[in-house]
């Protein structure tokens, strides 16, 4: 049969250390012998001491003190058991808020990684932007270059021409003018 108290006493998953109890039911129980360090009495005779004992005895039982005593021993063992506990959930706590705690830092430092890497990014994307800008600049002015050669090469072709007609014009008139 299971007890009032035994949930407080089993172990369960996550380690926590206690004593197994198991609370014996009201019908079964018989009274168990405990040892009770004898409770100074006045002084009397021995005979009325001798007396009074086995009827303090029977007494005790027949009222119930001894599984009164049990039970108080079980939610003595019941109060540990949690204090146990309770000190078990600090520890995890304390590991949890430290383990947190180191995350944070972790995620902060993180952070500031990323943000170095963004200015990273960042410069290197202007700086990608001046020499896209400077290449365009050099190709316009290379376009103005080959149109300037081009101009000059035209020009020259006309001037060649004009030699070259030039030329025809003196050797032809030396041609037709006689010869001495």
């Amino acid at each position: 049969m299971v007890g009032l108290f035994d949930r407080f006493t089993k172990k369960d998953e996550e380690g926590y250390g206690g004593e197994m109890v198991e609370e014996e039911s009201s019908e079964s129980y018989e009274p168990k012998p405990t040892e009770t360090e004898p409770e100074p009495t006045p002084h009397m005779t021995e005979t009325s001491s001798f007396e009074s004992q086995p009827q303090t005895t029977s007494t005790a039982s027949s009222i119930g003190i001894d599984a009164l005593m049990d039970k108080r021993v079980k939610l003595e063992e019941a109060i540990d058991y949690v204090g146990v506990m309770i000190k078990n959930l600090k520890d995890k706590r304390t590991k949890l808020e430290k383990g947190i705690e180191d995350e944070s830092v972790d995620i902060k430092n993180l952070k500031e990684k990323l943000v170095k890497v963004r200015e990273y990014i960042d410069e290197e994307n202007k700086g990608i932007d001046e020499l896209t800008r400077k290449r365009s600049q050099v190709e316009s002015e290379a376009d103005e270059v080959a149109n300037i050669i081009n101009d000059l090469r035209n020009k020259l072709s006309g001037i060649d021409e004009i030699v070259d007609t030039e030329g025809k014009k003196i050797q032809s008139f030396k041609e037709s003018r006689p010869q001495p």
